[in-house]
């Protein structure tokens, strides 16, 4: 082979050598697009499977906040260091920022921490969970909470904090103590409600000639008596409307066609337990002196009861008075009966009540004080 022959035979292996290159890098460049399509597709699906499992995150974390808006339940979290990590909603006066990356030392008040610390150690030691109920003082408010403590793992089982969810039980608490208070107020009133019958009993049995008298009279005075206590259970024994007692009391005469009783109240008026009863009674034996031998006792008679509450000078006491007119003249009796005890008597004994009582002859006079001590503050609305 000639040197020309030998060079052009190099020549064209050289050439088909770099097309061989050439080749390969196209199929590497080829490969290496259609890897690059591949993770571009890889990472755009994991973008958006990262999107909607952080939709479904957020529509999840939404739909746990509207269950626990307008609750009393308050979610959180807190690590090893019992840092609060996480915190549904205010809590203990505190926005949850105030409350995120701090500990309780700084959240909760100290003379109720040293407890609720102790129920966490224990849980992230023991990993049990733990319930109590916990009351804390905050800006001069008291506020109760059932707390349950649960404790936070890790995959691997290892506890790395704890989570927990507090329901706030003031109103609940409020209304044991309140119940109590009933209860022990409900058993001062009974003792005191059997004393005013028994004597009711003697005092009815020792003005009556007959059984069948003593058991007419003795059970008008026990409807007289259980009339007042309605009311009183109506507002859960905190006390009754002097309007309400006067006409509960006379509401047989107010009922009926051209009624012979006015009523005339000076304002609302609610009167103590005690005060409704005693009172309630006496209207009871006025209303009934008047039927049997005052203004009830005629057509034309006239019974006009007001109330008016005295100015601060004169202590604030409510005046309730009691007028008869156009009836038979009134003789003053020749001895006071059981009527005349519970009007006088019993009323000042109970609640000091000061009372005048005159046997006019032009009808009966009842003036009765009762102190501004038996008489309820208004209630906000």
């Amino acid at each position: 082979m000639s040197n020309v022959d030998h060079q052009i035979s190099v020549r064209n292996g050289s050439d088909r050598g770099s097309r061989d290159v050439d080749e390969l890098l196209r199929a590497e460049i080829a490969a290496h697009a259609a890897t690059k399509r591949e993770l571009e597709a890889v990472r755009r699906d994991a973008q958006v499977r990262m999107f909607e499992r952080t939709r479904e995150r957020d529509a999840a974390r939404a739909r746990f906040e509207t269950a626990l808006h307008g609750t009393r339940i308050y979610v959180f979290s807190q690590d090893r260091d019992l840092r609060y990590t996480f915190v549904s909603k205010p809590l203990f006066g505190l926005t949850a920022q105030d409350m995120l990356g701090h500990t309780d030392d700084s959240v909760i008040p100290a003379a109720n921490r040293a407890a609720i610390l102790a129920a966490k150690r224990d849980v992230l030691t023991n990993g049990q969970p733990r319930d109590a109920e916990y009351r804390i003082e905050s800006n001069g408010h008291v506020r109760w909470y059932d707390f349950h403590l649960e404790a936070l793992r890790d995959a691997e089982g290892v506890i790395i904090g704890l989570t927990g969810a507090a329901v706030d039980i003031t109103e609940r608490k409020e209304s044991e103590a309140h119940l109590r208070l009933l209860m022990r107020e409900l058993t001062h009133r009974s003792k005191n409600l059997l004393a005013v019958i028994q004597a009711m009993a003697r005092q009815t049995a020792k003005h009556t000639g007959n059984v069948q008298r003593f058991l007419a009279r003795f059970g008008e005075r026990l409807q007289a008596l259980s009339r007042s206590h309605d009311l009183l259970v109506q507002d859960g024994w905190h006390g009754a409307s002097l309007d309400d007692l006067v006409r509960s009391q006379l509401g047989h005469y107010l009922d009926r066609k051209n009624s012979q009783v006015s009523v005339e109240g000076g304002g609302e008026v609610q009167l103590k337990p005690e005060a409704a009863q005693s009172l309630g009674l006496a209207l009871h034996e006025l209303a009934t002196n008047a039927a049997k031998y005052g203004a009830l006792s005629r057509v034309r008679g006239r019974v006009h009861v007001t109330w008016k509450r005295l100015p601060p000078e004169q202590g604030g006491a409510i005046e309730l008075r009691w007028i008869e007119s156009k009836g038979p003249k009134v003789p003053a009796p020749k001895r006071r009966g059981f009527g005349s005890m519970v009007i006088e008597h019993n009323l000042m004994r109970a609640i000091e009540a000061k009372v005048d009582l005159a046997f006019d002859p032009d009808g009966l006079k009842c003036r009765i004080i009762v102190p501004a001590s038996h008489v309820l503050e208004e209630r906000a609305a």
